[in-house]
């Protein structure tokens, strides 16, 4: 707590009897007591030094009072009982957060307890016990109990702060939500968060006790209806020293609340670092060994008596938030094992061990502290859904109390993996606390956490042991090509980061700046080639020639390469090049440009006879003096999109109920390689007979060998099969022609042999 915001917080509790309720206007502190049951407490602004205390004048205004036995009644204003209807009925989305508004508002009276005690004089008789929270849920009684010992209240306080929403604005408040055009960004601007008990409650009382001596014990009640009650409450259990019991009449359709162990959750989830000891009443079952009776009748003296074990059952206030909020020490006092218990305590992790971590602090314009992990593994949410709506990664407190995990805008959806807690009291939310709104403070915080972020990663990619990155890109590579396509502001840093395997890298993977690296002289592109893995990507015939020239070639293996790509174009002065489309330009010298012209005008003829066959399947057949071993390739327009990415939208188009019929966008650029036998022999059977059907089925396996070696599917396998069929006959028939004419050759061979061979002469006797 600043000096001067604690300076003039107690001058005004002293001038104007210590009220335990805050409620915060819109940029200003229009009453300077501290709500022990209201939300502004959760965003404290520096308050107004020209403003003075609310005086009990101004509540007696507004508010009406009949004297009855048994105390005082009086009436809400016309508007706050407009406003509670709205609170109750529609403006929390989450009955559970009940709890944590309630046990937050305990820790505020405590906290302003704690600060009233350091300053109070020794012989003031101010309590000054150390403050704590219980709380109790009675399922006979139908009722939860929250106490705290706090700072307590006075009637006074609890006319001018129970009895009305907010000391100001008000009415403007209730026909802003009813418009649904206000800007109500503020914690706690109208003060309802004690009415969130309402939420499960249909009766609420509050019995306190304040801490100024003297002070009696005072009850207040309200069915939410038109009015309020308060009245001693000498009857009631006492209260010890200072503080203030809520006692909750549950609803009969919220009784899921009375078990502790909902409670429990509930407390896990929203108040697990609150500062103050929270503890809650439970059930425990112990076991206990004690002499077993029947056993030991017939035991002789000096015989060890024979024991059994037997449950105890127990009932007793039990703490709640032993975990400590880390992100709130210094750095140097954390221990590495400090960390990863957090982690893993935090984030319901614990087979998984974080791989690394930062902790910060931001100052300046907007006051923050951070703590981000990188998770050791894939989280299970995720790995079915990369962008998974149920994924909980960054918690977001306000002054340790848990507000929300489900903040889209706090970080970009591709560090969706990213986990952590921020903790901001400048963070705005709307007045339920369970929605952040856009602010120029949410766009600070958003771009130091993906700065930081974008360090972890770093010092990953920089660290002498390699492994520690591999690890790290299979788990979450897709989220950095995710972030190269739609972060335009950060994508200058991520794309020294992204990794492929390429024609040389074998199982190891290259990064853009090692490839610049192991660039032969005079290669002024960075080339790619698009496959559904390594090995299909591989056998791209125009890898053949860029790689005779010692070219690496990137492989992009993946729907999401392609259009991570797509986003780069170029790197460090070099274009990053499609290999895979047509016209692509190795700078040959005039020499080789000449050839291919010659070459061109020399197939002109093959050319046109297979765009005539190829009609409908290719926008057109080209010559190439790219290829090296391979008779054909298919290639892309400059425009094209690849097989692999065509694939990829069939299945979309299918999924979205479509055909899956892509149209001219399947025909691709056939690209023949006149000096391979397979071409000289289709030139030399489309000079003898180009109308044959046995030319036809040679130029179309061709075209189905360069499909298939480009990673395109073949449309019609059962045509395919009979081409193949029809090629294997003729070679089988060509076989067996030959079999039969060596056959013959050799049985003739034999029978001349026979003629031609000498007869003995006879000898007679």
């Amino acid at each position: 707590m600043k000096l001067s915001y604690a300076a003039s917080s107690l001058f005004l509790a002293v001038s104007s009897s210590v009220s335990a309720f805050t409620i915060h206007h819109t940029n200003t502190i229009t009453n300077v007591h501290r709500h022990a049951f209201a939300i502004s407490s959760h965003h404290r602004r520096r308050p107004n030094r020209s403003l003075s205390p609310l005086q009990m004048s101004d509540a007696v205004e507004t508010t009406t009072a009949t004297t009855e036995k048994k105390g005082e009644t009086f009436e809400f204003q016309a508007e706050v009982g407009r406003v509670m209807d709205i609170i109750i009925n529609s403006l929390y989305s989450d009955k559970d957060i009940f709890l944590r508004e309630l046990v937050s508002n305990a820790a505020d009276a405590c906290d302003k307890k704690r600060f009233l005690s350091v300053t109070a004089d020794d012989e003031s008789g101010v309590d000054t016990s150390p403050p704590e929270i219980r709380i109790k849920a009675d399922v006979e009684n139908q009722v939860i109990v929250i106490e705290d010992s706090g700072v307590g209240m006075t009637r006074d306080e609890l006319i001018n702060n129970l009895g009305r929403i907010a000391q100001s604005g008000t009415k403007n408040f209730m026909e802003a939500l009813g418009e649904g055009s206000a800007d109500v960004n503020l914690i706690g601007q109208f003060g309802v968060g004690f009415y969130s008990a309402y939420l499960i409650a249909d009766k609420v009382e509050v019995i306190t006790k304040s801490m100024q001596a003297g002070s009696p014990q005072l009850r207040w009640e309200s069915d939410s209806g038109s009015s309020f009650t308060i009245s001693d409450a000498t009857d009631a259990d006492p209260i010890e020293g200072s503080g203030t019991r809520l006692i909750l009449h549950v609803k009969d359709d919220a009784m899921q609340y009375l078990e502790s162990g909902k409670l429990e959750e509930l407390l896990n989830r929203y108040s697990e670092f609150i500062e103050f000891p929270i503890s809650l009443w439970k059930e425990s079952t112990e076991y206990e060994k004690v002499p077993d009776e029947e056993a030991n009748k017939d035991l002789a003296e000096g015989e060890e008596p024979k024991m059994k074990t037997v449950p105890v059952t127990k009932s007793e206030f039990t703490p709640m938030n032993t975990q400590k909020p880390i992100w709130l020490r210094p750095p140097k006092e954390v221990t590495e094992e400090e960390y990863k218990e957090f982690y893993k305590a935090a984030f319901r992790a614990s087979y998984d061990e974080p791989q690394k971590w930062t902790h910060f602090k931001l100052e300046g314009q907007v006051e923050c502290k951070a703590l981000l992990y990188i998770p050791g593994m894939l989280p299970f949410e995720l790995s079915k859904d990369m962008f998974d709506e149920d994924s909980r990664n960054i918690r977001l407190y306000v002054k340790r109390v848990f507000i929300n995990d489900k903040f889209e805008d706090i970080m970009p959806r591709w560090l969706k993996f990213i986990k952590g807690v921020v903790d901001s009291d400048d963070l705005p939310l709307n007045v339920s606390r369970e929605i952040l709104q856009k602010s120029k403070v949410l766009n600070i915080i958003n771009k130091r956490l993906v700065r930081k972020s974008l360090d972890m990663f770093r010092e990953l990619a920089e660290d002498e042991d390699s492994s520690k990155y591999i690890m790290f890109w299979n788990n979450f590579g897709k989220y950095l090509k995710v972030g190269v396509i739609e972060d335009d502001k950060n994508k200058s840093e991520l794309v020294p980061l992204l990794r492929f395997f390429s024609s040389k890298s074998g199982e190891e993977y290259t990064s853009f700046d090692k490839y610049i690296e192991g660039m032969p002289e005079g290669q002024k592109s960075i080339y790619y080639v698009t496959g559904e893995g390594r090995k299909n990507a591989m056998l791209q015939p125009v890898i053949e020639k860029l790689t005779s020239r010692g070219y690496e070639v990137l492989l992009m293996t993946e729907p999401l390469d392609e259009i991570t790509i797509e986003a780069i174009r170029d790197y460090k002065d070099f274009k990053i090049v499609d290999a895979t489309k047509e016209g692509l330009d190795l700078e040959d010298d005039a020499e080789t440009k000449k050839e291919k012209e010659e070459l061109t005008e020399k197939y002109r003829d093959i050319c046109e006879y297979l765009e005539v066959e190829l009609k409908g399947l290719v926008q057109k057949v080209t010559v190439s003096t790219l290829l090296t071993d391979s008779p054909a390739a298919l290639v892309q327009g400059a425009y094209g999109v690849s097989p692999t990415m065509q694939r990829y939208m069939k299945a979309q188009s299918v999924a979205s109920g479509g055909i899956g019929n892509l149209g001219s966008m399947n025909q691709a650029v056939l690209e023949i390689n006149p000096k391979h036998p397979i071409v000289k022999d289709l030139e030399k059977m489309i000079e003898k007979d180009k109308e044959s059907d046995e030319t036809r089925t040679f130029a179309m396996l061709m075209y189905d060998v360069a499909s298939m070696t480009g990673g395109y599917e073949v449309a019609d396998a059962g045509a395919f099969a009979k081409r193949v069929m029809s090629l294997m006959t003729i070679k089988a028939k060509d076989d067996v022609a030959g079999d039969e004419v060596a056959a013959e050759q050799t049985d003739t061979k034999s029978d001349d042999d026979k003629d031609d061979k000498p007869v003995e002469p006879e000898v007679v006797a």
